[in-house]
């Protein structure tokens, strides 16, 4: 848990949950995407915001230490009202909306723009942990791009799984490029560069592994993989990293919190609900 409290800043002036969710709407460029969930204020609590906790998702238990910290607010990257999830508000939906109603919490959450911001994103924040320089989009014809590519000095790919382990305090899983298959021959040969340059989308974007390809990346970093990533990163010729959907998604919510409470003089707590995913 950390909080950067800078209340004696504040002025008097009220600040409301649709205040702070209009200057992170700004601040994000929301409207500039198409997200699986709404992007802003999701539950209006109905009090004035004096302090915030964020987290990456708005589990009950967040919600709890919320509640323990006497919050006027949670925000969030996994929020709420993904499309193709039932709309009822019933069952474990229903009680974490009932706590945060019950106790005038107002709840924010922010997922694709808070990928993407090329200041505060999660790519860029996982980007400065490990020494890298953001240099473009993954798909470079995006004005947003929500997948980057960053470059660093060059380095072996056991120098890389220190960096991540330390940076993030996990061991991330490692497939190894062992194999690309070449134009003129069937045979196999070893996958033995360096690591210059990096494809990057955190959390669950472990399919931009072909596209990462594509666009020369030695290595590609996300935060989950799939039976299907082994065999791409193999014959693709591309070192894959897999460093957990949650620890690669601490950083943008984290700097967020920063810029909020630097804008509004408040006290921000952010919580880590441990996942292994």
């Amino acid at each position: 848990m950390t909080t950067l409290d800078i209340s004696s800043q504040a002025s008097d002036k009220v600040i409301t949950a649709q205040t702070l969710a209009h200057f992170c709407d700004e601040y994000l460029s929301a409207s500039a995407f198409k997200d699986y969930a709404p992007n802003g204020l999701q539950v209006d609590g109905g009090r004035p915001i004096q302090r915030i906790v964020t987290g990456v998702t708005a589990c009950e238990a967040l919600i709890d230490a919320a509640i323990e910290a006497n919050a006027d607010a949670i925000m969030v990257h996994h929020g709420y009202f993904w499309k193709g999830e039932p709309a009822t508000i019933t069952g474990m939906k229903g009680r974490r909306i009932r706590k945060l109603m019950q106790h005038g919490i107002s709840m924010i959450g922010y997922h694709l723009p808070l990928d993407a911001h090329p200041v505060t994103g999660n790519n860029a924040k996982l980007a400065d942990m490990l020494d890298m320089t953001l240099i473009g989009g993954l798909y470079p014809n995006e004005s947003h791009p929500v997948g980057n590519i960053a470059t660093c000095q060059p380095q072996s790919a056991e120098t890389l799984i220190a960096k991540i382990t330390q940076a993030l305090g996990r061991q991330p899983l490692h497939i190894a490029a062992e194999y690309k298959q070449s134009a003129t021959t069937s045979s196999s040969t070893e996958h033995s560069r360096l690591i210059k340059r990096v494809g990057i989308c955190t959390g669950g974007a472990q399919d931009m592994i072909e596209q990462a390809a594509q666009m020369d990346c030695d290595a590609y970093i996300s935060g989950e993989i799939s039976e299907r990533t082994t065999h791409s990163a193999r014959e693709l010729g591309i070192d894959y990293f897999a460093c957990g959907h949650h620890a690669t998604e601490r950083g943008g919510i984290q700097a967020l919190g920063d810029v909020i409470a630097q804008e509004f003089g408040l006290p921000v707590t952010f919580i880590d609900i441990d996942n292994p995913a």
